[in-house]
């Protein structure tokens, strides 16, 4: 066997550890930094994320309620309340708040409380001999007339006066009667009625025969000294129709009366001169020999006619020009149909919001600019004889046959608002034709809110196109020139001052072109045209010259510095075109180029136009591409550069074919950058166009773009409205705008990486 020796070592003091060496302890806090800079960086980009998916959250909730369907509930005790009336009711209206309804029946006039179900007062009419027979149309604003059985009308304002006696609303209603008209002398009774009171004075228009009208206008004349004196004119009118009349209303200026018939006619009388009122021409409504006409009425402002029949059908009805200056009735839409005839008509007093009613009872909610019938409602009981809108356009009330009212809470905040509306054509009044326009506000309550978006997008396109065609090619070559071409000591100048040209505030560059740039451009448009001929024809004339020079006269020009030649070229060619464009002017525009582009072209040049807005916004988008651009084509590996020399390519091909390619993808991400700035552009196009939303190409003409709009809207517009949705909406059409563009960018600028990759 082996021996072994076990060799015990006499215990000693413990080894130190080894000393963290300095390297080390660098790497490890190298190591610390980068990883808590990748952290911060993640961290950055999760709230950069983060924050724009906010923003886009909060737009949408702007947005959102513009395309929510309206509703509506019933209200009241019970939903119905039961009105103590002797007569069948003829008319229905209702209070601002909807506290007190009023219905008009056989001699009286009774409110209602609609809170708790109860009347209120009775206010009889002045009536001698005869009942009532008849009311004329729109009740429910509270001016109307009534007529009576033996040929007399009482026009009848209701008024209803609002108090708070110790915080609390109490509205108190009253009724004003006017001194009786008797408007049939032979004293038949009133068929149907029509009232008005302008400024000038009243005018009645009474059906007491089948055919025939009595019209009765009052004027009266304010004398400087003493009392007022009343003129009074009559007169009879037999109207040449089939049928009998069975509806008749005029508008509130007192220009139009308008009677249908039992055959479908719309008969239109002129009544510009009272003591002649004259036939203007009749339409069939309802088609040949339709179904007769039962209910006419207007939308606010009266401009609108509405004419329900006794099929069901409800269409909407202009006065148009013909081409020979002819007022003539025109179909604009026709709305859904009833399943029974129409009975009953109210129209919104604060938008172009409509109610029809028919036997049935059954109640559409339609509006009258977009042609669109939002819901239908069954009204309670039976034979609807009256409905009407409240003033607030947030319910409405009706009324049938047996005194029983019906009440409604309506919520339809954006009824101008649908996909149609807003990017499609509209039929607004006093157009001869379907538009798209854009005009926001007016002057009275009674005007026609048009929101079309069609004109804004048109416009951001248009000034974008135009700075585009400006600074792509400028920015593009001058990129290539500086990368490939220029000495690298002035590339080393030129560049910097390029890129400070992008910390230029837009609103400097706005004002700078709205008020320098526009009137200059004005008078040098001719020569501007001239620009692009003479400039480039300048130039190879000079390079011509420059070839026919021996070649020690060409060596004084050292490589890369041709800009110091070509700049001053450039320079002379504009001013030779600006020269020229006098005589210009005078020989192809006939000494006058904005009268010649009038009359000839049909073109007018605005002074602001998108002209000087693609110079102005042009000039504030060449930094970026230019920057992004030059990085690329410097960027490109130089052993393409090198081989291509190397077989013999000229420098000019050599960029041209090896290395504009390459550096495609970057190219194309510069560009499209660009595009998203000049999208986004607000200051420029707010100051430097005219602001005017029109669709039209022409550079002469400016534009609105969506960036634009929101920045002059926004501040006027009220918080919640519809207005203040739809500019949030633009600012949505922006987000996907730049969105798209970034994405398809980012699209083909991967494709063609994997396309020259493996160069």
């Amino acid at each position: 066997m082996a021996n072994y020796v076990e060799v015990i070592k006499p215990p000693g003091p413990a080894l130190p550890a080894p000393a963290v060496t300095p390297m080390k302890a660098r790497v490890r806090r190298r190591l610390f930094v980068d990883r808590l800079a990748s952290r911060l960086v993640t961290l950055g980009g999760v709230v950069i994320i983060a924050a724009i998916l906010a923003i886009l959250l909060v737009i949408v909730a702007e947005v959102y309620p513009l395309f929510r369907r309206p509703t509506v509930e019933p209200v009241g005790p019970a939903a119905e309340i039961a009105a103590r009336l002797d007569s069948t009711p003829l008319a229905i209206g209702v209070d601002e708040y909807r506290d007190i309804a009023y219905v008009v029946s056989g001699g009286e006039v009774q409110f209602l409380s609609l809170d708790e179900g109860t009347p209120l007062k009775v206010m009889p009419f002045q009536a001698d001999n005869g009942a009532i027979a008849t009311v004329s149309s729109a009740p429910g604003k509270g001016a109307f007339a009534v007529g009576f059985s033996d040929g007399r009308i009482i026009p009848v304002m209701v008024k209803f006066t609002v108090s708070f006696p110790n915080g609390i609303r109490k509205v108190e209603p009253d009724i004003s009667m006017a001194d009786p008209v008797r408007v049939d002398v032979n004293g038949r009774p009133i068929r149907k009625l029509a009232y008005t009171a302008p400024e000038s004075g009243p005018i009645i228009a009474a059906a007491v025969d089948a055919k025939e009208l009595e019209i009765v206008t009052i004027r009266e004349r304010k004398a400087l000294i003493g009392p007022s004196r009343k003129e009074e004119s009559r007169v009879h009118l037999s109207l040449p129709l089939r049928g009998e009349i069975t509806s008749l209303i005029i508008d509130e200026r007192g220009d139009n009366l308008f009677a249908g018939t039992s055959f479908g006619q719309v008969m239109r009388v002129a009544l510009t001169n009272p003591n002649h009122p004259t036939i203007a021409g009749s339409v069939s409504a309802t088609g040949p020999g339709g179904p007769g006409v039962t209910v006419l009425g207007f939308l606010i402002g009266e401009r609108t006619l509405i004419v329900g029949d006794a099929s069901g059908g409800v269409s909407s009805w202009q006065l148009l020009r013909d081409t020979q200056g002819t007022e003539a009735l025109h179909q604009i839409y026709s709305f859904q149909r009833h399943d029974a005839p129409v009975v009953a008509f109210a129209a919104s007093q604060r938008d172009k919001g409509f109610i029809t009613v028919d036997a049935s009872g059954a109640a559409h909610l339609n509006y009258g600019t977009t042609g669109k019938t939002f819901l239908t409602v069954q009204a309670k009981g039976q034979g609807v004889t009256s409905i009407a809108f409240a003033p607030k356009a947030d319910g409405f009330v009706s009324v049938d046959a047996a005194g029983h009212l019906s009440q409604w809470a309506l919520h339809n905040p954006h009824p101008e608002v649908t996909l149609e509306s807003l990017f499609g054509k509209v039929w607004y009044e006093g157009y001869d034709q379907p538009a798209y326009v854009w005009q926001s506000t007016g002057g009275t309550d009674d005007f026609e809110a048009k929101l079309s978006l069609t004109p804004l997008i048109f416009g951001t396109l248009k000034g974008t196109f135009y700075a585009m065609l400006f600074a792509v090619p400028i920015a593009l070559l001058s990129a290539l020139y500086a990368s490939q071409f220029m000495h690298p000591t002035l590339k080393g100048l030129v560049k910097p001052v390029v890129e400070i040209m992008a910390a230029l505030p837009s609103v400097v560059l706005g004002f700078i072109a709205g008020l320098w740039l526009a009137p200059i451009v004005e008078k040098i448009a001719p020569g501007l045209l001239l620009m692009p001929i003479v400039i480039p024809a300048l130039i190879l004339c000079t390079l011509l010259l420059w070839r026919m020079l021996p070649t020690r006269g060409r060596l004084w020009l050292k490589p890369g510095g041709e800009v110091f030649f070509l700049v001053p070229v450039a320079l002379l060619g504009g001013w030779l075109a600006i020269a020229l464009g006098g005589l210009f002017e005078s020989l192809v525009f006939d000494g006058d180029y904005r009268s010649w582009l009038l009359r000839v072209l049909g073109l007018t040049y605005d002074q602001r136009n998108s002209l000087v807005v693609g110079f102005a916004m042009g000039f504030a988008v060449i930094p970026m591409i230019f920057t992004i651009a030059d990085d690329s084509l410097s960027n490109v590996p130089q052993h393409l550069r090198a081989g291509s020399l190397a077989l013999g390519a000229t420098p000019w091909q050599t960029a041209v074919r090896v290395i504009l390619p390459t550096a495609s993808p970057g190219i194309f991400s510069a560009i499209m950058i660009g595009f998203g700035r000049a999208v986004g552009e607000t200051m420029i196009v707010l100051m430097a166009t005219g602001n005017t939303p029109v669709m039209d190409w022409s550079i002469f003409n400016g534009f609105r773009a969506l960036s634009a709009n929101i920045a002059v809207e926004l501040p006027e517009a009220p918080e919640g409205g519809t207005l203040y949705r739809v500019l949030f909406l633009a600012a949505l059409l922006l987000f996907m705008m730049t969105f798209l563009v970034n994405t398809v960018a980012e699209l083909v600028r991967l494709r063609l990486r994997r396309k020259y990759r493996s160069l």
